[in-house]
């Protein structure tokens, strides 16, 4: 893929934006490394106008960001050399991290928050809850949240400069409408176009499939690790929860203007289902634990009839011994016998559930000594049977 020119304009032709509440945009490293290392404000701050304007309509936002790296080479020049260890670059991140909080909040009234996470902290399905609700609680606080990958302990990541798929990652994490990827590239086309004059902007992608991957080549500058490809990595990631991603030119101001009323010149990659189905298909496929919820008469019309989280005072016990994060069926146990009304993601394990079954919410935390909110199982982790 290549980098055009900012006073040439766009080859993509305008497509609307669909409306979407909450957002994930990821930028990359090109849009924020200043030459020589450390940081420039230089396209930061057109993204960040774009992230005000929406915030300012009533809808929320997360940036995935990278750049630790580059920030931290300005702090120790010459650090990092052709074939310095991953030790070299971890430190670099370390130092480089506070100063790219730093660049971010100077564009924003509102708090900026830090977040940094690891593949593991979202593949492991209790890590996993506790970031989303942190990630949900900060949204809820009126604050920025600025998630960039834990490259001083994600080695393997750190290699592979997977901020594209850790930003798909987040948008399935918090339930994302719309994934946008800010790049140094105007989007996808059908070849590379430094090497064929005859390659073509694809402004839509309606199905990932081999031929669409073909079209993709390698990182296309030295700050930044990642690639088209690692994008199409993402926006199959992203698809597969239900949410569309959008690829465009952070460094071409028109475009930027242009997306942040909602109007986008790149490429639109298409879900395959839509973001609820996505999220009730995993839910009613997903192994489950051994063991179950077991709820009363009351909670059980309260899920079917009301679309209801599962409250504790609903539950009458819980069976098996599994842990908090995990899958399990919820059952009704009655006159007629036991049978499955629902399955969902327990926000407790089955010793706690024993403990507060009956009681009320705000009781959870007198009882336990702590609380990961007032619901045994959200609705939004929840599907009938």
């Amino acid at each position: 893929m290549t980098t055009m020119p900012s006073d040439k304009a766009s080859p993509f032709p305008v497509q609307t934006v669909p409306e979407w509440r909450r957002a994930v945009l990821k930028v990359g490293s090109s849009l924020l490394a200043a030459d020589g290392g450390g940081l420039t404000p230089r396209f930061a701050l057109g993204l960040a106008q774009f992230v005000s304007a929406n915030v300012l309509a009533g809808r929320e936002v997360v940036i995935v960001s990278s750049g630790a790296v580059a920030a931290g080479r300005a702090i120790v020049p010459g650090t990092l050399q052709a074939g310095a260890s991953i030790a070299a670059r971890q430190a670099l991140a370390a130092l480089g991290q506070a100063r790219l909080i730093s660049l971010w909040q100077r564009f924003f009234e509102r708090p900026v928050a830090q977040v940094l996470l690891t593949h593991d902290d979202l593949r492991n399905r209790r890590r996993y809850l506790n970031a989303r609700a942190t990630l949900n609680e900060l949204l809820a606080l009126g604050t920025l949240p600025v998630v960039n990958e834990n490259d001083t302990v994600s080695v393997d990541e750190l290699k592979l400069g997977d901020n594209d798929n850790l930003a798909a990652i987040v948008a399935a994490l918090v339930d994302a409408d719309a994934l946008f990827i800010a790049t140094d590239i105007d989007g996808l086309y059908t070849a590379d176009p430094r090497r064929d004059p005859q390659a073509q902007p694809v402004s839509e992608v309606h199905e990932l499939g081999a031929e669409v991957l073909a079209m993709a080549g390698g990182s296309g500058t030295s700050a930044g690790t990642g690639g088209m490809h690692t994008k199409l990595q993402a926006a199959a990631k992203a698809g597969a929860a239900g949410i569309d991603t959008y690829l465009f030119n952070g460094r071409d101001a028109d475009v930027v203007r242009g997306l942040a009323q909602g109007q986008l010149r790149g490429t639109r990659l298409h879900a395959g289902r839509s973001r609820v189905a996505a999220r009730k298909y995993w839910l009613r496929h997903a192994p489950v634990e051994a063991g179950a919820i077991m709820v009363d008469g009351g909670a059980a019309a309260a899920l079917k009839d009301k679309g209801a989280s599962l409250l504790p005072g609903g539950v009458v016990g819980a069976e098996g011994e599994f842990r908090r994060g995990d899958m399990v069926e919820i059952q009704l146990r009655d006159e007629a016998g036991v049978r499955s009304v629902a399955r969902g993601v327990s926000q407790y394990s089955a010793q706690d559930i024993r403990r507060i079954a009956r009681h009320h919410s705000r009781e959870i935390e007198a009882i336990l000594g702590y609380n990961y909110g007032g619901n045994i199982v959200h609705r939004d982790d929840l599907v009938l049977l």
